[in-house]
């Protein structure tokens, strides 16, 4: 039993191989695990795999259609698990090119190599395959303050070529199901936090720069709204509807904490006076606003009941739990945020943050 997941060295799918591989119930799996290996992935995230047969890593680009037909013809897999994607929409901004070909052409190219794989199969693993692509909810858009939350049936209203081009994904995976047949489950999830976080995102970003006295940049008046998933969490979820979601259907998953950015910082100010005190006083000094970015939205919040009603999946972290877990992890692992941060990193913060 074989499991091919894209984008396995990255932050949510390295957490995902690492959690499919040591629970009892999968452990006996192989994950093929491809990745490009861009500024987001890195292996040292799989460090505890290193010489593990079941994990087998492939350098490469999902756009690359002769390397996945050849890993589906070679490894044969019962499922694809899609996490390979651009992801940060402040990059997006910047440069939307390689957003538009890794989210939108590198999801095409593995629907028809997935097609014309499942297509060959004969008829009992055909009937078990399945297709998981892995999204967001800022497909969804921007919500009002006291609007419901984003349910399966929200309308796709994307603001930012991030966005855009993951909704542009979720369509041409719906398209191959309805016209091929190609089994498929999709799950739109919330912002997710944790372990081996890029630190350009807002959590480890609040986290490394308080560590090193750095300002600590909120946008604008720092009242967005995100609704956080702890990303065990999501790895959960992900296994229940890669195991009993209904074909061509959709999942949002989240973790029913709605939070503002700037009580986020102010939470993991408050964390970092308790478990690592500055001499230089208390982390909320060094709160700077900014200038906000272009296009902005203003609140996600996720409606996961349909999750729950259906499978039976509720998170187990509240955000008190999981961003306690995440600023110890990240200062039990100041060898991994000091690698990440090379020069390539400290040229992207530079230009992102210098003129705000």
């Amino acid at each position: 039993m074989t499991l091919l997941v894209t984008g396995g060295a990255g932050f949510i799918g390295s957490n995902f191989v690492l959690d499919w591989l040591a629970d009892p119930a999968t452990a006996g799996e192989t994950v093929v695990n491809l990745d490009a290996l861009t500024y987001a992935g890195n292996l040292r995230n799989l460090a505890a795999l290193q010489g593990d047969p079941r994990h087998h890593f492939v350098h490469g680009d999902i756009c690359d259609r002769a390397l996945i037909d050849r890993l589906l013809a070679e490894h044969r897999p019962r499922a694809i698990v899609h996490f390979a994607a651009e992801s940060h929409v402040d990059r997006s901004i910047h440069g939307p090119g390689a957003f538009m070909r890794t989210n939108i052409d590198g999801t095409f190219t593995l629907l028809e190599a997935a097609r014309g794989h499942w297509s060959g199969l004969p008829a009992d693993e055909k009937a078990v395959f399945r297709f998981h692509h892995v999204s967001t909810d800022e497909v969804y858009g921007s919500l009002a303050p006291d609007a419901p939350a984003f349910t399966e049936t929200h309308p796709y209203e994307p603001n930012s070529p991030y966005s855009a081009s993951k909704a542009a994904s979720d369509h041409l995976v719906r398209a191959w199901h309805h016209t091929y047949g190609l089994p498929v489950v999709t799950t739109n999830c919330s912002n997710n936090y944790g372990p081996w976080h890029f630190p350009e995102k807002l959590i480890p970003l609040m986290i490394v720069n308080a560590l090193a006295g750095k300002p600590l940049p909120v946008y604008g008046d720092g009242r967005q709204i995100r609704d956080w998933l702890y990303v065990g969490d999501h790895c959960s979820a992900i296994r229940a509807v890669l195991a009993r979601g209904r074909l061509g259907e959709t999942y949002n998953i989240g973790g029913w904490n709605e939070q503002a950015n700037i009580d986020i910082v102010h939470t993991i100010c408050a964390l970092l006076d308790e478990l690592r005190p500055d001499p230089a006083g208390r982390y909320a000094r060094l709160i700077t606003h900014v200038t906000d970015r272009p296009g902005h939205d203003r609140r996600y919040a996720i409606d996961a009941r349909k999750i729950e009603r259906e499978l039976g999946w509720r998170p187990a972290e509240t955000f008190a739990t999981g961003i306690r877990k995440t600023v110890q992890w990240y200062l039990a692992h100041g060898d991994w945020v000091q690698e990440v941060q090379s020069g390539t990193y400290r040229d992207w913060v530079a230009a992102n943050y210098a003129q705000r």
